[in-house]
C-alpha cells in the first residue's frame, strides 16, 4: 500500500481527509502513483501533470524520504521505503512571491 499526501487544495477538490492509500501493481514509480491517484480521483486529473505533456505543474512538488524528487524521471523507482508503505509520497505547493 503506497501512503499519498496531497496539499490541502487538492484534498478538497478530490473531497478527502488525510493521506490517501493506494495499492499498485508492478514498480511503484510517480507516474504509477499519478496514474493511480488520477483514475481514483478523476477530478484531480491536470492539476497535477498537464494532460497532454504529464509534466508535473508549476508550484508542485514531489519529496519522499526527505528528498525532493521533483525533476527526477517519472519512472524511476521510488525508494523502497515509499514501495511498502513506511514513508509517504509528497506531493507539496510551492510558495511564490517576494
Amino acid at each position: 500500500m503506497i501512503r499519498v499526501v496531497l496539499p490541502a487544495h487538492l484534498r478538497t477538490l478530490a473531497r478527502i481527509d488525510g493521506e490517501v492509500r493506494l495499492d499498485l501493481e508492478g514498480p511503484v514509480t510517480q507516474r504509477s502513483i499519478l496514474d493511480a491517484l488520477e483514475t481514483r480521483y478523476p477530478m484531480l486529473r491536470g492539476t497535477i501533470r498537464d494532460h497532454v505533456t504529464h509534466q508535473r505543474r508549476p508550484f508542485l512538488r514531489f519529496f519522499a524520504c526527505e528528498q525532493d524528487l521533483s525533476h527526477e524521471s517519472p519512472d524511476v523507482p521510488l525508494p523502497d521505503a515509499v514501495a511498502t508503505g513506511a514513508e509517504p509520497f509528497l506531493i507539496v505547493g510551492a510558495m511564490a512571491g517576494g
